[in-house]
This record gives C-alpha cells, sequence and structure tokens, in this order.
C-alpha cells in the first residue's frame, strides 16, 4: 500500500475551504484577515494566529518572548488590513509548568497587549504536550477602508516598511551555529526574539495611497507572490532591500544577499503597493517605507539591478514542509 503525501499547509488550507464551503465573506478567503459585515457600512475584522513551541520558538526564546510574539503575529496581519485591532482573546495549551514560567507568560501577553493598545478580555487553558498560544484579534473599520491583497495594478510602486534579512541571519546563529561579532550577533538575534509589528504605519498605508499590501511573515518572496495572485500582476524589483547587519554576516559567512533578503520569514514588515501619483518621496524617511519595484502587467517576480537578472521562486515558509527550527521551553 502507497503510503499517503504529508500536505504542506496551503494544501491543508485548501482542503479544508473546499469542505466548510465558507458562506461569502466580504474579503476573499485567504487573505491576512476575515471579517464579517455587521449592517450598516461596518466590518468586524478578525484573526486568528497560533504560535507552537516546536515550530515557532527558535532556541534560547523565553516564555515571555513566545507570548509576546504570539500577540505580534496576530497585531501584524492587522496592520497590514489597516486596521487596529482592539481586543483578544487567548487560548494557552500548556505544559506541566511552574508559577514562574506562567507568570512570564502573562507578562509577554500584557506587555505586547500594552503595546499596540489591544484589550485581552478572556481566553482559555488546557494541558497540552508543548506550548500552543492561540490569540483571536477583534477590530472594526468602515466597509471599503479594508486594505487587501487585490488591489494592486501595473505601474503601482513596491514598497516594504523595512529591510529584510536580519530574522534570516539570526536564525542561522541560533539553528546552524554560524558565527558573529557579540555587537553584530546582537543586533541579528533582536528581530528573532523580539519581532515588531508595523502597526502605526499599517493605519496610515490608505491615506499614503496604498492599494494592496500583506504581512511578511512567511517571507518576502512568498508575499509578493501571494500579492501578484490575488491582484493578477507580476511584480520587478530593482532594489535588494537588505539589511546592513545581514549584509555584513552574508560577507562574513560567504552567503547569497539574495537568499537572506527573499527566502527568510519572520519578519513582520508590510509588503506593499502604491499610487505613484499619490507618493512622495518624503514618505520614505518619515513612515519607513523603501520602494524597491514596480508591479508590471507580465506574471512572474524578478529582480533586476544592473546587469543582474535573477528570478524570485515563489517559497517560503510553510507549516508540515520546512524543517522544524524551534525547540521546547527548558
Amino acid at each position: 500500500m502507497t503510503a499517503e503525501k504529508t500536505l504542506g499547509e496551503r494544501e491543508i488550507i485548501q482542503l479544508l475551504l473546499e469542505k466548510f464551503q465558507p458562506s461569502p465573506m466580504p474579503i476573499p478567503s485567504g487573505d491576512d484577515v476575515s471579517a464579517v459585515d455587521l449592517g450598516g457600512g461596518r466590518l468586524a475584522v478578525l484573526k486568528v494566529d497560533m504560535l507552537v513551541g516546536k515550530t515557532d520558538m527558535p532556541p534560547g526564546m523565553t516564555a515571555y518572548q513566545a507570548a509576546r510574539k504570539a500577540v505580534v503575529m496576530a497585531v501584524s496581519d492587522f496592520a497590514a488590513k489597516g486596521v487596529r485591532p482592539r481586543a483578544a482573546l487567548v487560548g494557552l495549551g500548556l505544559p506541566r509548568y511552574g508559577s514562574r514560567k506562567v507568570k512570564s507568560l502573562a507578562e509577554g501577553l500584557r506587555d505586547a497587549a500594552r503595546q499596540y493598545g489591544l484589550s485581552l478580555i478572556g481566553g482559555d487553558t488546557n494541558e497540552a504536550g508543548d506550548l500552543v498560544i492561540t490569540v483571536a484579534a477583534l477590530g472594526f473599520c468602515g466597509k471599503g477602508r479594508l486594505l487587501l491583497r487585490g488591489g494592486a495594478k501595473p505601474g503601482d510602486l513596491l514598497a516594504v516598511t523595512g529591510p529584510f534579512g536580519r530574522t534570516a541571519a539570526g536564525l542561522k546563529i541560533l539553528l546552524e551555529n554560524l558565527k558573529a561579532p557579540g555587537n553584530l550577533r546582537e543586533k541579528l538575534l533582536r528581530p528573532v526574539f523580539t519581532p515588531e509589528a508595523r502597526l502605526q504605519v499599517g493605519l496610515r498605508l490608505r491615506r499614503l495611497g496604498a492599494t494592496a499590501a500583506i504581512d511578511s511573515s512567511d517571507g518576502l518572496a512568498w508575499s509578493l507572490r501571494e500579492l501578484a495572485v490575488a491582484s493578477g500582476v507580476g511584480f520587478s524589483v530593482h532594489r535588494l532591500p537588505l539589511a546592513p547587519e545581514a549584509k555584513a554576516f552574508a560577507d562574513l559567512h560567504r552567503l547569497d544577499p539574495f537568499d537572506l533578503t527573499f527566502y527568510g520569514g519572520e519578519e513582520y514588515e508590510l509588503v506593499v503597493t502604491l499610487d505613484p501619483r499619490r507618493f512622495r518621496r518624503g514618505w520614505e524617511k518619515r513612515w519607513g517605507l523603501q520602494v524597491i519595484g514596480r508591479a508590471v502587467e507580465q506574471g512572474g517576480l524578478v529582480f533586476e539591478e544592473k546587469d543582474v537578472r535573477r528570478t524570485i521562486q515563489p517559497r517560503g515558509w510553510e507549516h508540515f514542509k520546512a524543517r522544524r527550527r524551534g525547540r521546547k521551553l527548558a
């Protein structure tokens, strides 16, 4: 008897959607968030994110950092839609922890909620073989205010809210034992252990002329692919948004900066398309937006800079396919 093929996360989601046959929603299935029409021109915006110790906690991550990261994961998806999350429920699956570790988890959830103006209003706890933190967040917006993945048009500018590569380099330090000098090591590990959601700029994207946006936690290459498919466009990238620290790490270990930039993941930057008629250059400095390319009519993802032309492969982090990168809390 032939062994059944193990499915990846995206194949699982597709099979589930086929079985559920969800009722029509104000936004397409598969975007960063879901929504319910409340009537009167208002939407309830919802998102569920799950952090699991074995796959989402790299070596050295504390209980406090894991709890904080779980909130950041959900907030980042709201940021990509231009919506402020207002409240959240938290589900905790816990091994048999002592009071110190449980207090650290609570403090991480509390501090992240305070940072992003989110009220934690309840949840559930249960015993589990590994740490599991589920955050179900809720926000509200007017119809037509939600920034979707499918609004990009040929000629739109392609921008990101910050540089890439630091998290990919940091994970190589933790998982592959690559070395870095003390100061560089600290700068590369910081975004791994204490990521930041770009909520403030996300809330302003509509006013800045954004036409589409996505959270980049699955990697820049995959985020571009998702925007391209949803909008029916391709992307020509002419500027590599590589962090200086990641460039130094790549030089140190003779790594390809292209790979660190596009195929890392967990950076929680926003990938945005912008109407060029409304964009102002001063916004790059003021809001941290870095224009890296354009949407084009032809399908495909291409990096073109001077005499270099490379295809951006549509790949990134995917649960059930990528090798495990975390470990249980000690």
